[in-house]
């Protein structure tokens, strides 16, 4: 699992490239269908191998992404070389048993790395959840125990169970709210437990490429996400325009700077921005060669907290998702 490109992070004892890969739209989902075929996007897996970035995350529900890394792998036998993390949407232990089994096929290996409970299953004590994990860690099935957006008890609660190795947040200039005071950033530290930032590029409209409202297609997840509203865009776009100002100093892209902001927050911060092309699978590992001055992350905040974009960061209905408790265990 270690690289010996990249500079490395810890996730549990095992050391992975400080900048992994979220495989999510490789699967052909989110931000539009894309329709990319098995052998373009294989393209992008080698040259995030030639790079370096053998931290890799995916998901039973990004469409075929933990297929396609499966057929990878069995192309390539590259599967030793990589720290894989998968995830599952239900905290059952029956669902946790058929999930991680049907993972395990799909991806075509023994053993996942790191396997997170994507969201945080409400009707589940969360001990009865980590229990089953566990199982799944004495069997040899997984090497490691996350949780995708805890509230800080229901990590403290799984942390007593089992040590948690990570967990993952939405974490970017534009989602900075982990870090409030007594919030989750805070629990995570205090127990030692690595902090995953997904979407660090906040959904890709950090990155100056989607100039418009309307650049976003009707099939595409964001379209109805509040905070990227048509009426938040002038907003958007000036902060954009502010963080490529930093950048143009660095001779790097508006991307780059926002993940090398992500990396300045510490070195338990692993951003794990995602990509459908070469293209930008080089530019995001770029930004591990920019390093900011303490003046200029705080000209970032700075500059976020003028933009004020208000909205909430998932369409309708999917908020209460994010930070949830399970009940207590009878």
């Amino acid at each position: 699992m270690v690289s010996n490109l990249l500079p490395t992070r810890r996730i549990g004892q095992d050391n992975v490239s400080a900048l992994g890969f979220g495989a999510m739209t490789i699967g052909n989902i989110a931000y539009g269908k894309g329709g990319y075929s098995q052998e373009e996007r294989f393209k992008v897996l080698d040259k995030l191998l030639e790079l370096g970035c053998t931290n890799w995350d995916t998901a039973d529900v990004y469409g075929d992404s933990e297929e396609l890394i499966g057929n990878w792998f069995k192309r390539t036998g590259n599967r030793d070389k990589f720290g894989l993390t998968t995830e599952l949407p239900n905290g059952t232990p029956e669902y946790i048993k058929q999930a991680s089994a049907k993972s395990l096929q799909r991806l075509g290996v023994e053993t996942i790395d790191l396997y997170y409970v994507h969201r945080i299953d409400k009707k589940t004590p969360i001990e009865v959840t980590m229990k089953a994990l566990v199982e799944l860690v004495e069997a040899g099935k997984i090497r490691y125990i996350g949780l995708s957006e805890p509230s800080p008890d229901t990590l403290r609660r799984a942390h007593k169970v089992h040590p948690i190795a990570a967990i993952q947040v939405e974490y970017s200039p534009f989602m900075l709210d982990v870090e409030k005071k007594g919030h989750l950033l805070d629990t995570a530290r205090e127990l030692g437990v690595t902090v995953i930032a997904y979407s660090p590029l906040g959904r890709g409209l950090l990155t100056g490429q989607v100039t418009s409202h309307n650049d976003i297609s009707d099939d595409d997840f964001r379209k109805n996400i509040p905070k990227y509203s048509e009426a938040n865009f002038p907003k958007i776009l000036s902060l954009v325009s502010k963080i490529k100002d930093i950048g143009d100093l660095h001779n790097a892209t508006p991307g780059q700077i926002s993940l090398a902001f992500m990396l300045a927050q510490g070195d338990d911060i692993i951003p794990i921005p995602g990509t459908r092309t070469v293209k930008y699978a080089e530019e995001n590992v770029g930004a591990l060669k920019v390093s900011l001055s303490t003046e200029e992350i705080k000209a970032i905040r700075n500059a976020v907290a003028a933009s004020d974009i208000s909205g909430d960061n998932f369409p309708p209905g999917y908020m209460e998702m994010s930070y949830g408790d399970t009940p207590e265990l009878s």
